[in-house]
């Protein structure tokens, strides 16, 4: 009756599985789990659809099911849809690449660095790249290669632990100021327009005056500073989504509210959630490279992205290594964020698509 369809194909699944909907013109056919897509001889046709088998709907609505496809009230949403997408999207490949790769020297950076990235050697001070040392050495004669790889580890641990903190923030203000609106909504905007009228890294400044830097300060600042954009972005989507269908007829059957914003609205507003959180990992690897570089962010002798470019800049007319392979590596990592953080957003919003 939604889609205004004569015609209904229903498959039996297990319990409690993903919708999956794919219509074209009077043809709908309905899921009821998404391997039921590629296991078609496996399932179970009601009575009343073996009529319509010899007409071939049946298998037309297969064919278009495999093409659009739309997944209504799940986490999954638009799972089958974002997967096709996601092999079309060479961008979105690359900062993939990009990602997994950071992952990986990340997790095996105990068997990949060929020293002890705090070993100091005062025979190799600002040692050129060379076979021995592929990044050459700082002013202590630290290689930097291994330097870089375990500050790697720095980067992604400050990026999920600031990003994290920032997205429970943001999505727990941003669905109570969505979802209740009035009084409720225009204090928490107001206390939001506050915070954004402070620049956030002249605010993470000031923060830090007052405490110890290390590297669990920085993290918790940078994520305290930073769900701002997530509130805004995650109330839009819950005053959008308040008013469905669904959510009435969840209030029609007695549903409450925490159950209606964490079941129901919350899983349809979890696209616009991830690719703030992809891309707000690239924002916060970026802001503790930049303190990290002032001299309060990360400190020696711990190897941070920030403090070996520090280190080079007094010495960047001899030593140019200490400064090219740190910031090389951080473009590539906020490059790689940013392209996985708008593929995601390409494959999940269905406005983006051609």
């Amino acid at each position: 009756r939604q889609f205004n369809c004569r015609c209904v194909v229903c498959a039996c699944g297990p319990a409690h599985p993903h919708l999956l909907m794919a219509f074209k013109k009077s043809i709908c056919f309905v899921a009821l789990r998404p391997s039921s897509l590629r296991r078609m001889k496996k399932i179970r046709l009601t009575p009343r659809c073996l009529a319509r088998l010899a007409s071939g709907a049946f298998y037309k609505a297969i064919k278009m099911a495999k093409r659009k496809l739309v997944v209504t009230n799940s986490f999954g949403i638009v799972a089958m849809s974002f997967w096709e997408t996601f092999y079309k999207n060479k961008l979105m490949l690359s900062g993939s690449g990009l990602v997994l790769l950071l992952l990986v020297i990340s997790i095996l950076a105990p068997w990949l660095a060929p020293y002890d990235p705090g070993q100091i050697d005062l025979t190799n001070v600002l040692a050129a790249p060379s076979m021995n040392h592929w990044f050459g050495t700082d002013p202590l004669g630290r290689d930097v290669l291994s330097r870089m790889i375990w500050g790697a580890r720095i980067s992604l641990k400050v990026g999920f632990v600031a990003t994290g903190v920032a997205i429970i923030i943001g999505t727990i203000l941003g669905a109570v100021s969505g979802y209740y609106g009035g009084w409720v909504d225009s204090i928490i905007m107001r206390f939001v327009d506050i915070m954004l009228c402070f620049p956030t890294f002249f605010l993470i400044l000031a923060v830090i005056a007052f405490l110890e830097p290390s590297i669990w300060n920085i993290m918790i600042i940078i994520g305290l500073t930073g769900w701002m954009g997530v509130t805004r972005l995650v109330r839009a989507d819950f005053i959008s989504l308040r008013e469905r269908d669904f959510v009435q007829a969840a209030r029609a059957i007695g549903a409450g509210d925490l159950r209606i914003i964490f079941l129901h609205i919350l899983p349809n507003a979890m696209a616009s959630i991830l690719v703030a959180a992809t891309l707000g990992i690239a924002g916060a690897i970026l802001t503790e490279s930049a303190l990290s570089f002032l001299g309060i962010g990360v400190q020696p002798p711990t190897p941070s992205w920030g403090n070996i470019l520090t280190a080079g800049y007094s010495y960047i007319d001899i030593a140019w290594w200490l400064s090219l392979y740190p910031g090389l590596a951080i473009l590539i990592t906020v490059v790689g964020y940013n392209l996985l953080g708008e593929g995601i957003r390409d494959s999940l919003d269905p406005r983006l698509k051609k």
